[in-house]
C-alpha cells in the first residue's frame, strides 16, 4: 500500500484543548479525540498527546503536530500559552519513539492555514493570511502559492504585531501587541480585573452556568448576544486592535485572501471576518475591492487535517 493509501495523524494544541484525527489522504478524518490541555508543563502534554493518539481506531503512518508557538527543527522554542513552557521542548523525539513512525512539528496556526489551503476557505489562494482567535491570537502565511514559515518557523504571528507602542502588556512578555487586546486569554484577565473593581458583567455567571472553567468562545458569544456592555468594549477593542495590525499586513504583503478562525470565527461566523474587514480597511494604504475576508470551513479539523498534510509531505517528500 502507497504512502498516499494510508491514514496520518493530526495533532492541534491549543491552550484550551488537544484535538487529534486519523486522517486519509483526501482529507477525511476518519476518527478523533480530544482532552484538555494539561497546564502542568510539557511532560503532561505529551504524556496526554501519547494517550490520544493510542486511543484512534488506525495504525498511523506518521504523525504531524501543531503547537501553538515558535517551532524550529523539531524544537518547540517559545510557548507562551502553555503554562510551565518556560525553555525550549523537543517534541518529535519523544513522539516518534513512542509511536515508532515520523513525526512533524508545525506552529498550529501555520498548521491550521495549512488545513484550510489544503481542503477548505483557503483553497485557491496564492497570498494568504489566516488568522486565529482563541487562548491567543496565532498567524499563518501562503506566500506565492506556498506555505511560508521563515528563516526560523515564526513567520505569521500576526498576534505579535505591535499595535500601540508600550501599550497593555502581552502574554510573550512585551507590550501593546495585538493578542494583548484580542487573545482571550488577555480579555479574560481584563474583564477579571474590571469584574473585581465594581464594574458590572455577565461573563463569569454565563461561564458558571455552562459549567466551564475559563471564558470559552461560546461564554463571549453568549455575552455579546446579550449586549453585555463589557463583553461588548472589550470585545469592539479588540477588533479595532487586530484592524490595525491586519492593515498594516496587508500593506506590507499585497494579500488576496484573509482567512480567520478558531473558536470565535466559529461561533460568530462570517459576521465577525467582515467585522475585521472593516477595521482593516481604514489602515490599508489601497484597499484592494478583490482581497476577500472569510470564515475557515474546517473548524476544529483545520489543525488536525493541516497536521496530517505536514505529516504525510514529510513522509512522501522528506
Amino acid at each position: 500500500m502507497s504512502t498516499s493509501d494510508t491514514t496520518v495523524v493530526g495533532i492541534d494544541v491549543g491552550g484550551t484543548n488537544i484535538e487529534v484525527g486519523l486522517v486519509t489522504a483526501e482529507h477525511d478524518v476518519l476518527d478523533r479525540a480530544k482532552a484538555s490541555t494539561p497546564e502542568t508543563g510539557p511532560d503532561d502534554v505529551l504524556q496526554t498527546i501519547v494517550d490520544l493518539v493510542r486511543s484512534l481506531d488506525g495504525s498511523p503512518v506518521a504523525v504531524g503536530l501543531g503547537i501553538p508557538g515558535v517551532v524550529h527543527e523539531g524544537r518547540a522554542l517559545t510557548v507562551p500559552n502553555l503554562v510551565g513552557w518556560t525553555e525550549p521542548v523537543d517534541l518529535t523525539t519523544p513522539l516518534s519513539d513512542a509511536f515508532g513512525v515520523p513525526v512533524s512539528l508545525g506552529n498550529d496556526a501555520n498548521v491550521g492555514l495549512l488545513g484550510e489551503w489544503t481542503a477548505g476557505a483557503a483553497r485557491g489562494g496564492r497570498n494568504v493570511l489566516g488568522l486565529w482567535m482563541g487562548t491567543g491570537v496565532g498567524g499563518g502565511l501562503v506566500l506565492d502559492g506556498r506555505p511560508y514559515t521563515g528563516s526560523r518557523g515564526a513567520a505569521g504571528e500576526i498576534g505579535h504585531v505591535v499595535v500601540l507602542a508600550g501599550g497593555a502588556l502581552c502574554s510573550c512578555g512585551r507590550r501593546g501587541c495585538a493578542e494583548a487586546y484580542a487573545g482571550r486569554a488577555s480579555m479574560r484577565g481584563t474583564a477579571r480585573t474590571m469584574a473585581d473593581a465594581g464594574r458590572e458583567t455577565a461573563l463569569f455567571d454565563i461561564r458558571d452556568a455552562e459549567e466551564k472553567t475559563k471564558l470559552t468562545s461560546k461564554v463571549w458569544a453568549a455575552a455579546l448576544e446579550d449586549d453585555d456592555d463589557l463583553a461588548t468594549k472589550l470585545f469592539d477593542t479588540a477588533v479595532d486592535m487586530l484592524g490595525v495590525a491586519l492593515g498594516s499586513t496587508i500593506n506590507l504583503l499585497d494579500l488576496d485572501r484573509v482567512v480567520v478562525g478558531g473558536g470565535l470565527a466559529e461561533t460568530l461566523g462570517q459576521g465577525l471576518a467582515d467585522r475585521l474587514r472593516g477595521a482593516a480597511d481604514p489602515w490599508m494604504l489601497r484597499p484592494d475591492p478583490e482581497l476577500e475576508f472569510v470564515v475557515a470551513e474546517l473548524g476544529d479539523d483545520a489543525g488536525v487535517v493541516g497536521a496530517a498534510t505536514l505529516a504525510r509531505s514529510a513522509v512522501i517528500a522528506p
